[in-house]
């Protein structure tokens, strides 16, 4: 009986952990790839109409992924 009741007290605990979650703000890592995958994806887009403008936002993109590995690799 006392197994059953436990068992919904973590059920209870895991949905209230997961709700909250929602509240938190990403952390630096996800707004990295974020910025790092839509940088890439404007420098495609870019890439049939200003060359030169595609390459800046290649550029950018390195740079992101630089931060994003330097932050890997504190982890």
């Amino acid at each position: 009986m006392a197994c059953r009741h436990f068992g919904k007290a973590i059920k209870t605990a895991f949905k209230l952990k997961h709700m909250f979650s929602l509240f938190k703000g990403k952390s630096e890592l996800e707004k990295l790839n974020e910025k790092y995958k839509k940088l890439l994806e404007d420098a495609h887009r870019l890439s049939t109409s200003n060359r030169t403008l595609s390459d800046q936002k290649t550029a950018e993109a390195n740079e992101v992924l630089s931060q994003i590995e330097a932050l890997n690799k504190n982890s």
